[in-house]
């Protein structure tokens, strides 16, 4: 059942900063202090203040699945939220794309309010991140007391909770500045410049992604789940990766790169671009590699959803839960954010070609249209259909196109 106000303590951090890191976040009810949700996770080799981002995060979107309206966060990370109110500068590149994440979850709810609170009354969330290091570090996990009511309750020399976003407050506004300066993410940028204009662009200093779905497979016809395994084009998908090929070289006839997911049927469509194109070479990303769908892979939508309903259920609900043995969307959505950010820098000014798969290329255009997770339920991809997105160094996009299939035969 929907809760309307929440409270989320959060906690990151890490050995050695950087070193092995996890984050933990805890969303109650504010009147009882009922804990309604935990979130935890070992995020690998990062610093203290990515994880406290991680943290928090994670608390927001619980918050925002379970239906809240109401936010008060809180955390003893002072950098976390003076940053999250607008009031200090996010200065370093890797914390500006976290900042964005949550500015945007922020934008959700009808209020949202931070305050900084001593560690001691932070020890539930502390206690979960600090397992969650554990399991960073591959040590066992360390039990960790936690006190009744997880150390919510506030005493007189906690910091007042501050309004970050109410309806139509300032404090909304300072959300989305938040989000504008985070998109900014390369060092040196001004985070003015990318200011939101009706205005068309010149295209001629962005980065253009052609973004193209592998051809058709045998699995893609059975509708089956198609992760990592590795399943060829058939043939109705090699004549589609020829047709592709001819629509990509009219449409840019001068190409910087062709990057590919290392799978078969995606590489096959990206040596038939590269070939229309001249003959370049073909650059595998494992950024770009499809979903792991785990247990499900090489199964029909039908067998998952009569041997899976519950985890299937859940996966549909939250880009957080991964396929039994797979990787979540969230997960995935990481890596393609890395891999726009370093085309972006490596090509600026110049057009990529990029083959890959359903999971990634909507992954792009939901962060490119700053749109919520529904979409990737509602954005439908072909097999070989292009999509076409500009990328300007200030962070700011332009879709030009979704899934253009015009150069494929209609069935």
């Amino acid at each position: 059942m929907a809760v309307r106000a929440v409270v989320i303590e959060a906690d990151g951090g890490s050995r050695g900063n950087p070193g092995p890191a996890g984050f933990g976040a805890v969303v109650r009810d504010p009147a009882s202090g009922e804990v309604l949700a935990e979130r935890a996770e070992a995020i690998g080799t990062a610093t203290n203040n990515v994880a406290e981002y991680r943290g928090l995060i994670a608390g927001l979107e619980a918050a925002a699945e379970l239906g809240a309206v109401e936010v008060d966060a809180r955390m003893d990370s002072k950098l976390v939220v003076e940053q999250m109110c607008g009031r200090w500068q996010i200065k370093h590149p890797g914390l500006r794309p976290l900042a964005a994440r949550a500015a945007a979850l922020v934008d959700r709810f009808d209020s949202v309010r931070f305050s900084w609170i001593p560690r001691e009354r932070n020890r539930h969330a502390d206690a979960l991140a600090n397992a969650a290091m554990d399991a960073a570090a591959g040590k066992p996990s360390r039990a960790a007391a936690v006190p009744a009511g997880g150390g919510a309750s506030r005493s007189p020399g906690d910091e007042p909770s501050r309004s970050v976003a109410g309806v139509d407050s300032p404090g909304r506004a300072q959300a989305r500045e938040v989000a504008a300066r985070a998109a900014t993410r390369s060092a040196g940028t001004d985070p003015a410049t990318a200011k939101a204009s009706w205005e068309p662009r010149p295209s001629f200093t962005a980065t253009r992604l052609i973004l193209v779905r592998h051809g058709e497979t045998e699995w893609t016809v059975q509708h089956r789940y198609a992760g990592r395994a590795d399943v060829p084009l058939s043939e109705s998908g090699q004549a589609q990766a020829r047709a592709t090929a001819t629509r990509v070289a009219a449409l840019v006839p001068s190409v910087a790169a062709v990057l590919s997911s290392p799978l078969s049927r995606c590489t096959a469509t990206a040596e038939a671009i590269a070939g229309a194109l001249g003959g370049l070479p073909v650059r595998r990303q494992d950024d770009w590699v499809e979903c792991d769908f785990g247990d499900w892979d090489g199964h029909t939508f039908a067998e998952v959803r009569d041997r899976w309903p519950g985890e299937l259920d859940a996966w549909l609900a939250s880009t957080r839960v991964a396929p039994p043995g797979g990787e979540s969307f969230t997960e995935v959505g990481q890596r393609v954010d890395r891999a726009m950010v370093a085309l972006r820098e490596a090509y600026p000014g110049e057009t990529v070609v990029v083959v890959s798969h359903v999971s990634p290329i909507k992954l792009a255009l939901r962060d490119a249209l700053a749109a919520g997770d529904a979409i990737l339920h509602r954005l439908y991809l072909d097999a070989a259909g292009i999509s076409v997105l500009d990328m300007w160094p200030d962070g700011g996009v332009a879709v030009r196109s979704v899934n253009d299939t015009a150069h494929l035969p209609t069935r």
